[in-house]
């Protein structure tokens, strides 16, 4: 089997309900990885659109994610480090935590949730950006996945 991320809100290429846009309750959607490579050591959680009128925009930094985690449940606390051990970043909202798609009227964006498998853990500080966490992530990658989802306004 393939290292797959998943969702029970939302399938692949599909819409992000409401409940997890800016329309809704701005909570996470629950994720649910299988089949992670051998020799994993942690997890980190990249979401972003890259349709954004500026560039790319983060939504969600999750990194130090432990490596017999299987999952994430919906709603995740918004705390810079969580209780079972992963570390959040800030997202381009300015905010720790997870930031919920809410692309401009008139506009559909896509949402990429990306899971990397690593072979080490960051060493980064609650709060890191994207570009810090893509630097430490750079070398220890094993395996990526992604699930993306669709936002409409």
């Amino acid at each position: 089997m393939a290292f797959e991320l998943t969702s029970t809100a939302f399938e692949s290429e599909e819409t992000i309900p409401d409940r997890y846009t800016c329309e809704g309750a701005d909570v996470s959607p629950a994720l649910e990885w299988s089949d992670a490579p051998e020799g994993t050591q942690g997890f980190a959680l990249i979401c972003e659109d890259p349709d954004a009128p500026g560039g790319t925009f983060t939504h969600w930094l999750l990194y130090n994610i432990p490596a017999d985690r299987e999952g994430l449940t919906e709603g995740v606390d918004t705390d810079a480090t969580l209780s079972w051990g992963a570390v959040q970043g800030r997202n381009d909202f300015g905010d720790v935590g997870y930031g919920p798609p809410c692309p401009p009227a008139g506009s559909e964006h896509r949402y990429y949730f990306r899971l990397y498998a690593l072979n080490g853990q960051l060493d980064l500080p609650p709060g890191a950006t994207r570009a810090q966490v893509l630097d430490a992530i750079e070398g220890i990658i094993l395996e990526q996945t992604e699930l993306v989802g669709v936002v409409g306004r």
